[in-house]
């Protein structure tokens, strides 16, 4: 059966949107989110600045669907594979890994994308600033919640200092990711999963077991 032309045409607008916001989102963790322009992203994707604005109203429409992207792109490569953990030790280890082996696998040509644009956006509040820092809130969140799990099935030492352990562990993954982005060397990687490790009390080398 033939496809009705306007919904392939709508089919075709989605994919050219998706493919734009995906090129939006890598451009931005380089070049910087205040800096894209629709007139450059334009230009990259290979479109008239006439069509790109077919798609966005303005620059603001521009950045807070480039976040969006960026979000989702996050969700299907670190958060959806790290909800297969359970909660505490082993949950929160597969999210440190995977944020790491995000970076190593370059999803984002410039590190985390809601890292290198929360240090740009300080400069510019508004609205799309809150929308990074809702992720980045929800992120880190997600290692608080971990702790507090760990904490209650006696995975950490007793009185352990969750607040002490979820600093050290997210500086740690800082640090990781800075250091590939400057360096290049995959081994910072691997040392960032083992600090990750060794501050949870168990070996270099443990594999965290999914619950499904």
């Amino acid at each position: 059966m033939a496809v009705p032309a306007t919904r392939a045409v709508r089919s075709d607008g989605i994919r050219s949107r998706e493919a734009i916001l995906r090129t939006a989102a890598s451009l931005a963790t380089v070049r910087g989110l205040e800096a894209l322009s629709l007139g450059e992203l334009a230009a990259e994707v290979g479109m008239s600045k006439s069509g790109m604005y077919a798609h966005f109203g303005s620059k603001e429409e521009l950045q807070l669907a480039t976040v969006a992207a960026a979000k989702s792109i996050f969700e299907d490569v670190v958060l959806g594979p790290a909800s297969a953990y359970p909660p505490g030790r082993d949950g929160l280890i597969a999210l440190a890994d995977l944020f790491m082996e995000h970076i190593r696998r370059r999803i984002f040509p410039g590190g985390c994308f809601f890292d290198a644009t929360f240090d740009e956006l300080l400069s510019y509040p508004g609205p799309v600033l809150d929308a990074v820092i809702d992720v980045r809130r929800d992120f880190r969140q997600r290692f608080h919640d971990h702790l507090e799990a760990a904490a209650t099935a006696g995975e950490l030492p007793p009185g352990a200092d969750l607040e002490q352990l979820e600093f050290d562990v997210m500086a740690g993954m800082s640090l990781g990711e800075d250091l590939f982005r400057a360096q290049g060397d995959g081994r910072v990687i691997d040392l960032a999963e083992r600090a990750v490790r060794l501050r949870m009390g168990v070996p270099a080398d443990y594999r965290p077991v999914r619950s499904r």
